[in-house]
């Protein structure tokens, strides 16, 4: 992002939750606040295309549909046909696997490479997976060497799995330039994606989690007047530290939300989701473990010893054990899909951590009640943090620490090495990943229901969003909240290590048992995790592990 436009964002961050605590404000911002122009001065020209684009099917008008889909990638075809000859590819069979979540993902790419098909003359066999299937599936055949697919949706964390084993295919120059990486922001950029040296990813996604809540619950004066009769400390607002999440959460219980309904609080996903669940438990523990200038917050860089069963780990899971009773019922069985598309969205509970698909679906999607009172930030702070070298918990000078988690560090499209053993196929195969990770295209997964969010500088103009439909104070808050996390100095970045997969699912059978109250407490809950991990540590090779976190820390 450039510099002055993330200190643009930054210094509305400060002001946002004043301008959510009342309509009033609300108006004031999108009238009068000279952020927006401030941002629009600097910002990239709005094209016509991208505003032709952003207006299928518009805001506010329901759910694209696959015939949006395939009108917005027909519409983007001008990087394919500056570098492909119609036809040039009849005969192609190229084989794609990737998800089919919350009928996203794979559904939309077929939509999008309908018109490439068309054009080119390829045809496209889809593997669509379940978030709970993909990484089963994925470890096997990278396990087994057996890969029957040419190009994959995958994310970053399996880059030294399918990269460092020599499974993908590196990416050639015209695509580099076709996608414009330069656009990317700064944390998306080299090493992610890449693979001693050699660059391997076309990015569809920029995943970070960020903090939703229902800005009409923080507005309720019956609400306010509970807060304080029940000699509650501070004012009634959205919490910015855990410590008032689970104050929050607690309070709720029992009472009536805006809509009438019972109110609840923070929802915590209990179920898990094939390894992507654990993101949840981190993003309640980022701010407890990752103490300010180390990057270490996962494993001791050393030593590879797991950190997950430390005070400040056992305290997120002690904090999401001390709240379950105040969870929408059954939500044992509530996965993050659950929790974000089937509850919050559909207007249970008043906050959620999730990726940014929460800020672009409640505006777009059918399924939203919430696009009207919805706000965003960074995820929570911590009134204190835990240095794993002193062994202590410090209360910083400068207030509450804040880390915010790039969980996933996003999607991205690869392109298979043995689809380039055919020089046709392989340009078939870059031509189609390129199609998807195209710059304007991008645009219009970031804006609408798509499973990703924001991740180019070009990303942030709030100009184009605005003229889509998009509320200014909305689009600002929202992007603010995803600019905030990925330019933050403590932000939480995870390890593109081998294996990564396997620990984070075990953890999350481990944490099933927790929360079933197979283990006495959440230090033996946590311990069993660390146990399971040491044994991960050595199968893969401690010292090689040791290398490569290392070197994803920035540790040499």
């Amino acid at each position: 992002m450039k510099v002055d436009v993330y200190n643009m964002l930054t210094a509305a961050q400060a002001s946002r939750r004043r301008f959510l605590q009342g309509t009033a404000a609300v108006g004031a911002m999108a009238a009068g606040s000279s952020f927006v122009p401030g941002l629009s001065s600097v910002a990239r020209a709005q094209s016509g295309l991208r505003a032709e684009i952003l207006k299928i099917p518009g805001v506010n008008q329901g759910s694209p549909t696959d015939a949006d889909w395939q009108k917005v990638g027909e519409l983007c075809l001008g990087g394919t046909k500056e570098t492909v000859q119609e036809g040039e590819f009849e005969g192609v069979e190229l084989t794609f696997m990737g998800l089919n979540n919350q009928n996203l993902h794979n559904f939309l790419f077929r939509g999008f490479l309908k018109p490439w098909e068309a054009y080119t003359g390829a045809k496209i066999n889809w593997i669509d997976l379940a978030q709970a299937d993909y990484n089963a599936r994925l470890q096997q055949s990278i396990a087994t060497g057996t890969v029957d697919f040419d190009i994959i949706e995958m994310g970053a964390p399996f880059e030294g799995d399918v990269c460092g084993k020599g499974l993908a295919a590196e990416m050639p120059d015209w695509v580099k330039t076709l996608i414009d990486m330069d656009d990317y922001v700064s944390y998306l950029k080299a090493p992610v994606g890449t693979w001693d040296g050699k660059t391997y990813r076309i990015s569809v996604d920029g995943d970070c989690h960020n903090f939703n809540f229902r800005t009409d619950y923080f507005q309720s004066d019956e609400l306010a007047k509970a807060w304080e009769a029940e000699g509650h400390e501070g004012i009634w607002e959205a919490p910015t530290t855990w410590q008032k999440v689970q104050e929050v959460t607690k309070f709720l219980k029992g009472k009536t939300d805006p809509f009438g309904l019972e109110a609840y609080g923070y929802l915590d996903p209990l179920k898990g989701w094939g390894g992507f669940g654990f993101y949840f438990l981190e993003s309640r523990a980022t701010a407890y473990a990752k103490y300010p200038g180390d990057p270490a917050w996962l494993f001791d860089p050393d030593t590879m010893k797991p950190l997950v069963n430390n005070p400040a780990w056992v305290r997120a899971i002690q904090d999401v054990m001390d709240v379950m009773a105040d969870q929408p019922p059954d939500q044992i069985n509530a996965d993050p899909g659950t929790t974000a598309f089937q509850q919050f969205l559909a207007g249970t509970g008043s906050m959620l951590s999730w990726w940014g698909d929460v800020g672009s679906s409640a505006k777009t999607s059918d399924g939203s009640v919430i696009g009207d009172v919805v706000g965003f930030s960074i995820l929570p702070g911590s009134d204190d943090v835990y240095n794993r070298k002193t062994g202590e918990w410090e209360t910083l000078a400068s207030g509450p620490n804040f880390a915010p988690n790039m969980a996933y560090i996003g999607w991205g499209v690869y392109v298979m090495a043995r689809a380039t053993q055919d020089e046709k196929k392989g340009k078939a195969a870059w031509s189609a990943a390129a199609h998807l990770g195209g710059k304007d295209i991008s645009l219009w997964c970031s804006a609408y229901p798509s499973g990703f969010q924001p991740y180019r500088n070009s990303h942030f103009n709030i100009e184009e969003w605005s003229a889509a439909g998009y509320d200014e104070a909305y689009i600002a808050d929202y992007l603010g909240s995803e600019a905030d996390s990925y330019n933050h100095p403590n932000a939480a970045i995870e390890p593109r290590i081998p294996g990564i997969f396997q620990y984070y699912s075990i953890a999350e059978d481990e944490l099933a048992k927790t929360y079933a109250g197979q283990y006495a407490s959440a230090q033996e809950g946590a311990d069993a995790i660390a146990a399971a991990w040491e044994k991960i540590t050595d199968q893969i090779g401690r010292e090689s592990q040791i290398k490569l976190y290392r070197a994803s820390l920035g540790l040499g």
